[in-house]
């Protein structure tokens, strides 16, 4: 795609269809300009920066609407440009026509994520915040914004910088080595270097390790409910949501199709889906082609719930699913329902071992609150530290990944002897790789694809 960034470009950066407010921003050498020409209250180009005007738009002689013109100055604004953003009222009519009106006054419609774009381009922000830009916004939980607020505000950028300020001081002096070969002049002292290789690596794998973290932050967690007929897995599901999403029957088989509902647990969004009850025969071809998605479900899960009834699954059909699980490397919970029932608290003790096991009772939603510390427990192991950086960006993981590579490759060539023109060339590697990730070294085509992603207002 081509990108202009000379011109002045215009769009509604609140959500399109009817509001009680709609917010239409401009940006560019001419927003001035452009908002002067239908905005006659007053000359914005002799007010002051970071000021609200009061007055109307007008097309002609015609009123559009009553608006507040918000006025920010290059370089101090969002973009780093002129920007004006005009709070009009939010009907997509009104929105609509002054769009238009900014458009024929210069203006053109901007592309997505074109504002932020041009924010990263005049350096204010590197490319790393500015797609947690776009993850703060699709935000839904507090462990997501949290994340994505620790981005924008620099946090990944800060410890890439300073691994890259460590790699460039060594790297600088190489190349004087190099310029002194005929001298045999040492100025990096490989010891040294490898210590700060080795450094580095463990931050970086630190960062790669956190990825699974940070993906389960941003897109939530599949959790499968699965289980015999009739074991209790939909009033479960029903009693997790506090409503009555599925089906519940005392007729084994009802659920033929997967039910998914989402739920927040700590902060962490999990999609339950509820399957069909899984047993060796069928007479019902329904049933039969529920338990083929069941299986298919279970094999694609982050977690499986198992769900079975305490009053009638033995000993030995629980030590049989265990075994499977743990020989399929299933990550899943097990867990005893219709505990109310159960005659005696010894039933408890007929399964044991060091996997999880929580009883519950779904219908009189006893022991739920353990089992939704588990689910958490479950997924992170401990590890869920809001305050550490993660990273959730695959493209982020995939240039992390080679870093790592090329420094163990450097601390092998290190080891070696090998010589410093070598050792640079690997080093150049690490820091073009690291560019890559905060926007130092970039084409159109990856920007085309990260800010894509964006809304057209941001």
């Amino acid at each position: 795609m081509d990108w202009n960034h000379e011109d002045t470009i215009v769009a509604l950066a609140t959500p399109p269809g009817v509001g009680a407010i709609g917010v239409i921003r401009l940006s560019g050498k001419s927003a001035l300009n452009i908002c002067n020409g239908i905005f006659p209250m007053k000359d914005l180009n002799i007010q002051l920066p970071n000021t609200l005007h009061v007055g109307q738009i007008f097309d002609n002689e015609n009123v559009i609407d009553e608006v507040v013109v918000g006025l920010f100055r290059a370089p101090r604004s969002y973009t780093g440009e002129d920007v004006v953003e005009i709070s009009c009222h939010g009907s997509p009519f009104v929105t609509e026509q002054i769009i238009q009106l900014c458009i024929r006054g210069g203006a053109r419609l901007a592309r997505p994520g074109e504002f932020t774009l041009r924010a990263f381009l005049n350096g204010k922000m590197d490319l790393a915040q500015a797609e947690a830009v776009a993850d703060l916004i699709a935000s839904n939980t507090r462990a997501s914004h949290h994340t994505a607020m620790q981005q924008i505000r620099g946090g990944f950028s800060h410890e890439l910088m300073e691994l890259r300020e460590e790699l460039i001081r060594f790297s600088a002096l190489i190349e004087l080595e190099l310029d002194f070969s005929q001298e045999d002049i040492s100025f990096a002292d490989r010891g040294s270097l490898r210590d700060i290789i080795r450094k580095v690596g463990i931050k970086i794998k630190e960062l790669i390790g956190s990825f699974r973290l940070g993906n389960v932050i941003k897109n939530g967690v599949n959790a499968v409910i699965s289980g015999l007929p009739n074991a209790g897995k939909s009033t479960l599901l029903n009693s997790l949501l506090n409503e009555d999403r599925a089906i519940v029957s005392e007729i084994p088989g009802t659920t033929r199709d997967t039910i998914e509902e989402v739920i927040n647990i700590g902060g962490i969004l999990f999609r339950l889906i509820d399957t069909a009850g899984l047993r060796d025969q069928s007479g019902d071809q329904l049933e039969e082609l529920g338990m083929i998605k069941a299986r298919e479900k279970i094999k694609s899960a982050e977690l499986v719930i198992y769900v079975f009834d305490v009053t009638t699954f033995s000993p030995e059909e629980y030590r049989s699913q265990v075994e499977q699980f743990s020989h399929d490397d299933i990550n899943f919970i097990m867990v005893g329902n219709k505990i109310d029932l159960a005659r005696e608290e010894t039933n408890r003790e007929k399964y044991s071992g060091i996997h999880s096991l929580i009883f519950v009772s779904a219908k009189s939603v006893y022991n739920l609150s353990e089992l939704k510390k588990e689910m958490i427990n479950n997924i992170f192991k401990g590890d869920l530290q809001f305050e550490h950086t993660v990273i959730s960006s695959t493209r982020h993981l995939t240039s992390l990944e080679e870093v790592f590579k090329i420094l163990q490759e450097l601390v092998e060539d290190i080891d070696k002897n090998i010589s410093g023109d070598l050792l640079a060339v690997d080093i150049r590697r690490v820091l073009m790789h690291i560019g890559e990730i905060t926007g130092e070294i970039t084409n159109e085509e990856q920007l085309d694809f990260i800010f894509s992603k964006f809304c057209i207002g941001k």
